[in-house]
C-alpha cells in the first residue's frame, strides 16, 4: 500500500515538472515567436532610415554634378565667346589695315602718275607760251584745248594747281626757293620775285612744290 501511494506521488511529481517544462518552453516559444515581429520592425525603420539617407545623398550627388556640369557649360560659352570677340576684333583689325594699305597704294600709284604727268603739262605751257607769238589762231586754239582737256581731266583726279605768283610772302613749308637775288624793288624783299616751276596738289598732299626766286 505504502509503495503504491509513493509511485502514485512521484507521478505526479513527474507531471508537474513536466507541465513546468513544458510550460517555460511555450513561454519561451511564445516570447521567441513575438520579438522576431519587434526586431523585424526595428530593422525595417533602419532600413527605411537608410534608404531615405542613400536617396537624399543620391539627391545631393545629383544636384551637385547639375551644377558642376551647369558651371562647365558657362565656362564654355564664355570661353567661346571670348574667342568670338577676339577673332571679331582681330578681323575687323584686318580689315582696317588691308583697307588703309589698299589706299595708300591707290594713293601711291595715282601720285606716281600725276607726278609723271606734269613734265607734261609744263611742255604744254611752254608750247602755248611760243604759240601764243604766233598768228596762227587755229594752232593757238588747238593747241589751248587740248593743254585745258588734259587738265580738267588731271583736276577730275585731285591733281590741283598751286597758284603762286610774284610779290607773295615766301613760305618754306609751301615754296621751294632754288635761288635768291637782290629784290628789284623794296616791296620785294624777302618776297617771291619769279616763279620757275609750277606747284601741284594732289588731294590735299602737295606732291611738288613751287620753285621760286626770292628777292633779297
Amino acid at each position: 500500500m505504502n509503495e503504491t501511494s509513493n509511485k502514485n506521488i512521484e507521478d505526479l511529481n513527474k507531471n508537474t515538472t513536466n507541465s513546468e517544462q513544458n510550460s517555460e518552453v511555450n513561454s519561451s516559444e511564445s516570447e521567441t515567436q513575438e520579438n522576431p515581429k519587434d526586431d523585424i520592425h526595428v530593422e525595417t525603420s533602419d532600413n527605411q532610415a537608410d534608404e531615405v539617407e542613400t536617396a537624399s545623398h543620391k539627391d545631393a550627388l545629383n544636384e551637385e554634378e547639375v551644377l558642376t556640369e551647369e558651371e562647365k557649360l558657362k565656362k564654355d560659352l564664355n570661353a567661346q565667346k571670348d574667342k568670338y570677340v577676339r577673332l571679331f576684333a582681330e578681323f575687323e583689325n584686318y580689315k582696317r589695315r588691308t583697307s588703309k594699305e589698299r589706299m595708300d597704294l591707290f594713293k601711291t600709284a595715282g601720285q606716281e602718275v600725276m607726278q609723271s604727268l606734269l613734265p607734261v603739262l609744263d611742255d604744254f605751257d611752254r608750247a602755248l607760251k611760243e604759240v601764243r607769238k604766233s598768228e596762227d589762231k587755229d594752232l593757238i586754239q588747238g593747241i589751248e584745248l587740248i593743254n585745258n582737256k588734259l587738265s580738267e581731266t588731271l583736276k577730275s583726279k585731285g591733281l590741283a594747281l598751286m597758284h603762286v605768283n610774284a610779290g607773295d610772302a615766301f613760305d618754306a613749308d609751301l615754296h621751294e626757293a632754288i635761288t635768291q637775288i637782290p629784290a628789284p624793288t623794296e616791296e620785294l624783299k624777302g618776297k617771291i620775285v619769279d616763279v620757275v616751276e609750277k606747284g601741284y596738289t594732289l588731294g590735299d598732299k602737295i606732291i611738288r612744290f613751287p620753285k621760286v626766286v626770292t628777292g633779297k
